[in-house]
């Protein structure tokens, strides 16, 4: 039996207001369904029980919890059939579900205190999830969180993706250097899922079009089947369990029976591989488009499936019904003089979100639905796509963005290609019919590029086939507008918004720091966790010793927490009063982790010519993925963990300064790290990050943000004012301005001595003695082409580093700032953001209503109704 840590734990886990008592009839029920699953669970030829097998036993029992509600969701939207959102996405960062379900059910208290009694520790068991890793960063993580929100706010809304075999690899670090291991989060199945072989649907690939006198078909195609598995989605508190639907690619035919018997076995399953692989493993971000025809397949196989899927469920009015009840797409005229058997049309009840291009091949395909399946004139088909799709731009980087080759495109999906070309004809009519003579718009404008080898520019695609295009920040919906995009919103500025991003107080509040939410709900009630403005109250709270000294005693506590993880894993030592500066998210280049490195070589490099100066203590960790195909990022990842080597065994340093690199940055990992920050790095070179939203969690739990105005830095600054937040670095102007102007990197080099001696060490191979070229390449990239202007702000940087250390050694007035911090972070709840997309894009309304719990009986959802929360 696994073992419980000692009570003073249960108790402070008890203790905490928010999640209630558990009252004692709830863990008597909680126990026997616990102990009946654990009956079926271990395994006949053993009798005793595995923490594993504890997990499942516990994952089961709540998920008991959630079926009856779940049902009774999707009963209810079929029964009153209202506007439907869909959600599209290829990354759903999920990470773990057991923690956030019981948090949005309420049953917690029950939980933990039911094991308890039984004797085991449900934080034990939570450990053993693996993570639903099925995403590489913050598009997937904001996936996640938009379905926590749409579920609270009770939004008929569903998630669409694919249930990739393999997610974001697992990475180790081995001598320094990054080591790509396959995610098996499958190996051990997946309690959260539900498979539904009975919805199977084919998606085609390949073959010819074929003219007929009814139209252009699509023949000889390849078929591969796609089996949906469906997720609970639990809104909090409102009995609202809405579904992701993750699709996973199946073969046809097990087995060519003609190879097989003629004793060929690899030929037999070679067809089956091929089509499976579709949905093996998820491609690896690098900010970097190149058009792999396994990436382009993932593309449409997801968006095919699903709009089979959606075209099914309009069709069907009642639950239960798999018949075509409704089959009009169009809209009917005039309420009042509607008859029986007008249908309402397909736009007025189907709204759908493409979360960056990727899914973007789902405008050709519906257009192919409607013309060539359902037989719709094309002007009819085109104004009911335009009104059903919206899409939403997460990049502004060049390369990032997707054009996919014609030749692949003829050759994988003819019929979509020929569909593509007549809505670019089509366009670049009304092009030239608003800008008469311009020919170079109209080239520039065009969403078949001719430069070279010819490609479709998805962008654009989207942006044209779309009623609504939104950035995810203010500066970065207006750099969409003015550079991106600005011929589009010339063209069309009524369709252009900004859709500020956010992050669910749920998972990364309520669930990862209870100690904190447990004194805000102490000053301020509950109502922020569905209502996060109810944060601002806090403000009066901001010159209280008493509570001042709570939220430090709390930061402490996470910090020790923190620290005894990284001794656990990493056998490194830290002081937990030192500044916990805290730099995570995917490596990249423009996010600037070689930034960071260069003020950890210069802050060590003080210590050494003067190791008896007064020195804030700084524990600085780094965490995140490099693309493994990524040789740059990886190579920055070699140089943190070398210079980390150096700094962490040198005696002169001591604990005054230590570096950890945080292998396998993960979503539970993240649920660790951030409620310990203190200082919360958002580097970025102004104008490339679109939003980020790592920089709100890390707000919303009391770190100080050191930054650039990039993404919503800039949002975050205003709401919570300029004195508790730490801004450094060019503007996006001024970057713009330096790069007109004519940048020459050499010249800060010389001008700087630190920033010169930090240069010569990594290019002399002071951190690489065994290898003193290692890092040419990195000395090469900031002298010659410093793309991202690191030589440029590096003076400010560490100038507004000295500033953090200054602050920090006033411990009031630094918990004061992280006081302001939290009370102003209300705008960035994704409920917040949700609400703008349904209102402003979808057309529908949040709402606040209970649906009755499953016990109450199917009658009572129509014989009274609905309770709000």
């Amino acid at each position: 039996m696994a073992t419980y840590k000692p009570q003073t734990d249960h108790e402070k886990r008890k203790q905490i207001s928010i999640r209630g008592i558990a009252p004692v009839e709830n863990v008597v029920e909680f126990k026997k369904a616990f102990n009946r699953h654990l009956h079926y669970t271990i395994v006949k030829d053993r009798n005793v029980a595995t923490p594993r097998d504890y997990y499942l036993s516990l994952a089961h029992t709540v998920r008991d919890y959630l079926v009856g509600r779940w049902i009774r969701t999707q009963q209810h939207y079929y029964e009153k059939d209202p506007k439907r959102v869909y959600y599209l996405s290829l990354e759903f960062y999920m990470g773990r579900t057991l923690s956030n379900t019981m948090v949005n059910l309420g049953i917690q208290s029950a939980c933990d205190e039911a094991l308890y009694q039984i004797g085991l520790d449900i934080e034990e068991l939570e450990e053993i999830e693996e993570d639903a890793g099925l995403g590489n960063g913050g598009l997937g993580r904001l996936a996640a969180c938009f379905l926590d929100s749409m579920a609270t706010l009770g939004l008929a809304a569903y998630g669409y993706g694919i249930r990739y075999d393999y997610g974001i690899f697992a990475q180790k670090i081995e001598d320094g250097w990054q080591v790509e291991e396959p995610d098996e989060w499958l190996r051990y199945g997946n309690p959260w899922e539900k498979s539904r072989p009975e919805y199977v649907l084919p998606v085609n690939f390949y073959g010819r079009t074929e003219d007929t006198g009814s139209g252009v078909k699509w023949v000889d195609t390849q078929v591969v089947f796609a089996m949906p598995f469906d997720s609970p989605i639990p809104g909090y508190g409102n009995n609202t369990v809405n579904t992701m639907r993750l699709w996973s690619a199946k073969a046809p035919n097990s087995f060519n029976l003609h190879f097989f018997n003629n004793g060929e076995y690899i030929n037999a399953v070679c067809d089956r591989n091929q089509a499976e692989n579709i949905s093996r493993v998820l491609y690896p971000n690098d900010n970097f488009f190149s058009g792999k025809e396994l990436r382009l397949k993932q593309e449409y196989f997801l968006v095919a499936a699903t709009l089979q899927d959606i075209l099914r469920r309009f069709k069907s009015s009642k639950f239960g019904s798999r018949d075509p009840v409704r089959r009009s797409f169009e809209s009917f005229p005039d309420k009042d003089n509607e008859s029986n058997d007008t249908l309402y049309g397909f736009a007025e009840k189907v709204a759908i979100q493409l979360n960056d291009t990727h899914p973007s091949m789902a405008i050709p395909e519906l257009l192919r639905i409607f013309v060539d399946v359902e037989g719709l004139p094309w002007d009819k088909a085109w104004g009911i796509t335009v009104k059903t799709f919206a899409y939403t731009n997460h990049t502004v980087l060049p390369e990032a963005l997707e054009r996919w080759p014609v030749s692949m495109l003829e050759k994988i999906l003819p019929r979509h290609l020929q569909i593509i070309y007549l809505i670019n004809h089509n366009f670049l009519q009304e092009v030239a019919k608003k800008y008469p003579g311009d020919a170079g718009r109209m080239r520039r404008m065009s969403i078949v590029e001719e430069d070279g080898e010819k490609r479709i520019n998805m962008a654009y695609l989207s942006i044209v086939g779309s009623h609504a295009v939104n950035g995810v920040a203010a500066l970065h919906s207006e750099i969409i507008k003015s550079e991106t995009f600005r011929e589009f919103y010339e063209m069309y500025p009524e369709r252009f918004q900004n859709k500020t991003n956010g992050i669910t107080p749920r998972r990364w509040l309520l669930l990862c720091n209870p100690g904190l939410s447990d004194i805000i709900a102490e000053k301020i009630g509950e109502e922020w966790v569905t209502d996060l403005y109810q944060l601002q109250n806090l403000k009066k709270f901001a010159d209280d010793e008493n509570f001042l000294r709570n939220i430090i005693k709390v930061k402490q506590e996470n910090k020790m927490k923190l620290a005894e993880y990284i001794q656990e894993n990493y056998n490194i030592k830290v002081n937990t009063s030192s500044i916990f500066d805290i730099h995570v998210k995917r490596i990249h280049e423009y996010k600037r982790q070689l930034l960071n490195c260069f003020h950890i070589i210069t802050l060590y490099n003080r210590l050494k010519r003067d190791p008896n100066q007064a020195f804030v203590p700084r524990t600085i960790m780094v965490g995140g993925k490099a693309a493994p195909g990524y040789h740059m990022a990886k190579l920055i990842i070699k140089l943190i963990n070398s210079v980390a080597k150096v700094i962490n065994n040198d005696p002169i340093i001591g604990d005054r300064l230590k570096v950890v690199y945080l292998e396998n940055y993960r979503v539970s990992l993240a649920e660790k790290i951030i409620p310990a920050a203190d200082l919360s790095e958002q580097i970025s070179t102004a104008g490339t990050e679109a939003s980020g939203t790592g920089n709100m969690k890390f707000m919303l739990n009391g770190a100080l943000t050191i930054g650039t105005l990039d993404g919503a830095n800039v949002e975050m600054r205003e709401e919570m004012g300029d004195e508790n937040i730490f801004i450094f670095g060019m503007k996006v102007n001024e970057v713009e301005e330096l790069k007109r102007s004519g940048y020459h990197p050499q010249e800060y080099y010389e001008r700087n001595r630190d920033l010169k001696q930090v240069l010569d060490q990594i290019k002399g191979g002071f951190f690489s003695p065994e290898e003193p070229g290692m890092f040419t390449d990195i000395y090469n990239s900031v002298m010659y082409n410093d793309r991202f202007c690191l030589l440029k702000d590096y003076e400010d940087y560490i100038k507004c580093q000295d500033s953090v250390s200054e602050v920090f050694k006033d411990p009031l007035q630094w918990a004061k700032m992280c006081v302001l911090n939290i009370a102003s972070s209300g705008k960035f709840s994704s409920d917040r953001t949700i609400s703008e997309y349904a209102r402003d894009i979808w057309g529908v309304e949040p709402n606040d209503i209970k649906l009755p719990p499953p016990h109450e009986g199917l009658d009572s959802m129509d014989s009274k109704p609905p309770q709000k929360k």
